[in-house]
């Protein structure tokens, strides 16, 4: 799922990014775009997403390599990545909100 909410938001991200450089009024909009809280709730989800999506990555890696494929390694590396995910995220939320 991380990897599909990941590619919905790449053209959404060229968008912005795309509108940030026409200039210095364009600029504006999109930091004023932080202002709303429903855009700012959204780039939080979507830094969980990345972070998620990233450690997950990082495990499945690990675990080709036969690092931590036993089950109770396992079920300690699934319980790190998502609450790796979640502190990445509310690091994200106390520099947004």
């Amino acid at each position: 799922m991380t990897g599909i909410f990941l590619a919905l938001a790449v053209p959404a991200g060229i968008y912005l990014l795309d509108l940030s450089l026409q200039g210095p009024e364009s600029y504006a909009q999109v930091v004023g775009y932080f202002d709303k809280l429903a855009f700012r709730v959204a780039s939080i989800f979507l830094v969980w997403v990345l972070a998620h999506h990233l450690l997950a990555g990082i495990r499945h890696l690990l675990s080709d390599l036969d690092i931590g494929s036993r089950l109770p390694v396992a079920r300690r590396s699934a319980w790190i990545v998502n609450l790796g995910g979640v502190a990445v995220a509310l690091l994200a939320a106390g520099a947004l909100l």
